[in-house]
């Protein structure tokens, strides 16, 4: 029995259980699901009523839409009739004249020059139309129009003027222009809309009014949007919008093209027109309900959250971002206080952050000590290679033989050029990388010093990038470049025209994988490199040149010899510390031992 009360108490200090009893309060939440149903019924009730304003505005200027298509049609297919005629100003005006007479729907056609001059037309004379505000809007912009006009300079009536450039090949020539009788237009204008509340409006790109209902034209103003302009609607088209007039009155506005990029029609309704009144005290209503319960439950959530879960938790993160940047002289402490899952966390941290810190001071002590003897293996590898040089040094000095006392000088610098190489390692920060570069100017230096006669003027210029190499890379590269600055002050000559020779030494980044070393000597008239040599030293730098998975390019000139050879450079990898396999459990409790 009691061990059924001690299970039942450790129960309902559960996490989940906690979780469960207080997050219930939440339960009205649900009302959210209501709220995102009548926020889309209404939204989708919203749209079709803007769908159908669209409509109805796009219906109310079907006709005008039918008479312009087909007055921007006349227009263009009368250019081609103009082209032919057009030099036969009676012939042409002739045509314009019978095509007007011959239907009902135009009162005006003909073309006008670009100076003006207008002697095609449909009327009875030729006229210059240079101060016809048509005429002025198509100079600025020639291209298609359509503008009305209170008074037609050839039938002085009231028209809606369409215009279409005339090109032969290339070459603007002027406009052709027919005009739509005003009453026409507006005999076909908002036929459709059938109601007192609903207003509609014909305008062109520049804000000028085409047609619109009885006595809307007069106070236009005061059927459109506060603060805005025609011009300014036609960003909104194909879209519904509501907004509130000059007079204060708020209605519902819909802007449509007609004929795109010319012509637009605005529709203005009343809200009851519109078909919208009332979607936004639903709406209203609906946030208002959902933000109350969204209250409730988040003061609920929050209480039981922070109290049973963030406020350990965050105590929890801290620890481990303290462990992280190796603040590690205090453990971490084992939370009791918090719900019995995360109080296991907890100690399974605890333990882990003492197992890791043993394991680590371990490694650490293991791969010091190998960094030390590596660094001696090195040193004394260097030791060695000094002392093999000075022998051999010793031994050249007794020698008679030239070419043997050369020889052996060879033998001595490639020896010490490796002994400066171990000296680098072993001197090295980190025994998985050399830095190329510091390597190559001391072996550079060391072999100028020592080869380089004060009666003989050599210069010897270096270039330098930094570099950080593999030890398997860095040794064959510095080795390389020991015999070809070898070969490059043994054939190094004064040019003609210089008072010197030169070597030049160059090692740089070509991109992120791949890097260049280039060797460059003078050449002078007395001595000469061989185009491809079979010493020991061209042999060398091709066995070098394999080892970094290279091959030598050898460019002979006029003037100069270079050698250059492009690697790839491997990767660094870090010495990685060797793997233990660490076993914690995760049902850790006071007083367990690991």
């Amino acid at each position: 029995m009691l061990r059924g009360l001690a299970e039942s108490l450790q129960f309902t200090k559960g996490l989940g259980f906690r979780l469960a009893a207080l997050l219930s309060v939440a339960i009205l939440p649900i009302g959210l699901m209501s709220l995102i149903q009548t926020m889309y019924l209404s939204g989708e009730a919203e749209r079709s009523a803007q769908i159908a304003i669209v409509g109805r505005t796009g219906a109310a200027a079907a006709g005008e839409r039918a008479l312009l298509q087909g007055a921007l049609g006349t227009a263009d297919a009368l250019g081609p009739a103009v082209l032919r005629s057009i030099e036969n100003p009676a012939a042409c005006s002739e045509m314009m004249k019978s095509f007007v007479e011959r239907g009902a729907t135009y009162v005006y056609a003909g073309f006008t020059w670009l100076d003006g001059t207008n002697e095609c037309n449909s009327g009875v004379e030729a006229r210059d139309l240079s101060d016809s505000p048509l005429f002025a809007s198509f100079i600025a912009n020639p291209t298609t129009l359509v503008s009305p006009m209170e008074r037609g300079p050839i039938s002085g009536r009231r028209v809606v003027v369409v215009a279409q450039p005339l090109y032969r090949d290339r070459e603007l020539l002027g406009y052709v222009a027919v005009s739509l009788a005003h009453d026409l237009l507006k005999s076909t204008h908002g036929a459709l809309f059938g109601s007192e509340g609903a207003r509609t409006i014909t305008f062109n790109s520049q804000g000028e009014v085409l047609a619109a209902d009885d006595g809307l034209a007069e106070e236009i103003q005061g059927a459109l949007p506060r603060d805005e302009t025609l011009r300014s609607l036609i960003s909104r088209t194909e879209t519904t919008f509501t907004a509130t007039t000059a007079s204060g009155d708020e209605r519902v506005f819909s802007v449509v093209t007609v004929v795109p990029g010319l012509v637009y029609a605005l529709g203005s309704f009343s809200a009851s027109e519109a078909g919208v009144q009332g979607y936004r005290v639903t709406k209203l209503t609906a946030v208002l309900f959902a933000v109350s319960l969204w209250a409730v439950s988040l003061g609920v959530a929050y209480y039981a959250v922070y109290r049973l879960v963030l406020r350990h938790v965050r105590e929890l993160r801290s620890q481990m971002r303290r462990f992280a940047v190796g603040d590690r002289a205090v453990p971490p402490r084992i939370m009791d206080d918090a719900p019995t899952e995360i109080a296991d966390v907890s100690r399974t941290f605890h333990n882990m952050v003492r197992i890791l810190n043993r394991d680590e001071a371990a490694l650490e002590a293991a791969i010091d000590e190998k960094t030390v003897l590596l660094k001696e293996v090195h040193h004394r590898v260097k030791n060695n290679l000094q002392l093999i040089a000075s022998i051999i040094s010793m031994q050249g000095r007794v020698i008679v033989h030239e070419d043997a006392k050369r020889v052996l000088r060879s033998v001595q610098d490639r020896v010490a050029s490796l002994a400066s190489i171990y000296k680098n390692l072993y001197q090295a920060e980190h025994l998985e990388s050399v830095n190329a570069d510091r390597l190559i100017s001391e072996i550079i230096n060391q072999m100028s010093r020592a080869s380089i006669s004060s009666d003989a003027p050599l210069r010897v210029d270096t270039s330098i990038e930094p570099l950080i190499l593999q030890p398997d890379q860095a040794v064959p590269l510095t080795l390389l470049t020991n015999e070809a600055f070898t070969n490059a002050l043994k054939y190094a000559g004064v040019p003609s025209g210089e008072t010197e020779a030169w070597v030049r030494v160059t090692l740089e980044r070509v991109d992120a994988t791949h890097a260049r070393l280039n060797v460059t000597n003078s050449i002078g008239h007395s001595e000469r490199p061989p185009a491809h040599g079979t010493g020991l030293g061209s042999q060398l730098i091709e066995a070098f040149a394999m080892q970094l998975d290279g091959v030598p390019d050898i460019i002979e000139g006029e003037r100069e010899y270079t050698l250059t050879l492009l690697f790839r450079i491997e990767a660094i990898v870090p010495i990685q510390p060797e793997e233990r396999t660490v076993v914690l459990t995760s049902a850790a409790r006071v007083g367990a031992r690991h």
